[in-house]
């Protein structure tokens, strides 16, 4: 990377859904077949600018797979994906971040050791110098670094200091930082809130509206309902590669969320086998009662009298 590369793209934030209402990343009837085994089934859905799409499912129902076709990991069998209206057939994820579409990982793709600013410019870093003296531009790398960081709410004394000295939302928001930086459109964010505790958790989501204020698409993908329902605007939910539809907040409950994710019949069959453990327990318990008491009888009986 040259070192006349520009110290930050433009974060104006866009109309809320496109200067005429065209989403920014859409799938229409997506499939994905691996050999004869269906992995994704006529997917359809969308995310516009300054909105944050949750994708919801349980595990096995598609979402690892959905997101792949997003970021250029997997072609879709079947099916049109458009990005801000153009259908695209992307080659590798370089192509999908070449269109706007950045995608961080549970893993985050870091390197624990190095700095802060290291790991933020991973794979771009900004150079000083020319030709065979061109070296790392360690000052340029961390005032970036601490300023988009401040942009998310993280104040750093030292963005030095090893990326493993973080916590685990603080690195999320590290991974939201840089794709915000490099020019993302829409974040697909896979299972932020997976590994973390309450509080970080909540920081985390903090970090999603943030994204979502400057403008950018964001799909969370999640199975965990609790983390997506007060920071999601519309709900995708995905079982067993299909999909139940895509919903509104106002349009579904939590409760309702929580039963499409399960399949409402098997979670109506949990609760009948439940039921008929809980009334087996209660006939052996009576049974013992009675067992118990007929014991001490036939014991007194045949106590010696004195």
């Amino acid at each position: 990377m040259s070192a006349t590369t520009p110290d930050a793209p433009s974060l104006a934030k866009p109309a809320p859904a496109g200067a005429n209402g065209t989403p920014l990343l859409e799938v229409r009837h997506v499939s994905k077949y691996f050999g004869g085994v269906i992995a994704l089934a006529d997917i359809s859905m969308d995310v516009h600018a300054g909105e944050v799409m949750c994708l919801l499912g349980d595990n096995g129902a598609g979402k690892s797979t959905l997101i792949k076709v997003f970021s250029g990991v997997h072609k879709p069998s079947d099916g049109q994906f458009l990005i801000e209206g153009q259908e695209v057939s992307f080659a590798s994820p370089r192509d999908a971040l070449a269109a706007g579409i950045a995608t961080v990982y549970q893993d985050l793709a870091m390197i624990p050791l190095m700095s802060i600013s290291r790991n933020f410019f991973l794979g771009a870093e900004p150079t000083v110098g020319w030709g065979p003296f061109r070296r790392f531009d360690v000052a340029r790398a961390d005032r970036i670094t601490r300023d988009e960081l401040a942009k998310m709410g993280i104040h750093l004394r030292d963005t030095d200091q090893p990326v493993g000295t973080l916590s685990g939302g603080e690195r999320q928001s590290v991974a939201i930082a840089r794709a915000v930086y490099f020019g993302a459109k829409v974040l697909i964010l896979d299972e932020p809130t997976a590994a973390l505790g309450v509080k970080e958790a909540g920081v985390v989501l903090r970090y999603i509206a943030q994204a979502r204020a400057r403008g950018l698409g964001v799909i969370f993908i999640t199975h965990n309902v609790h983390h997506a329902y007060p920071i999601g605007d519309r709900f995708t939910l995905l079982n067993r590669g299909r999909s139940y539809g895509t919903f509104r907040k106002d349009e579904v409950s939590r409760e309702e969320v929580v039963g499409m994710m399960a399949g409402g019949e098997e979670l109506e069959e949990l609760s009948h086998e439940l039921e008929e453990f809980a009334h087996t327990d209660r006939q052996a318990s009576t049974g013992l009662a009675s067992a118990s008491r007929d014991m001490g009888r036939d014991a007194a009986d045949l106590r010696p009298s004195s």
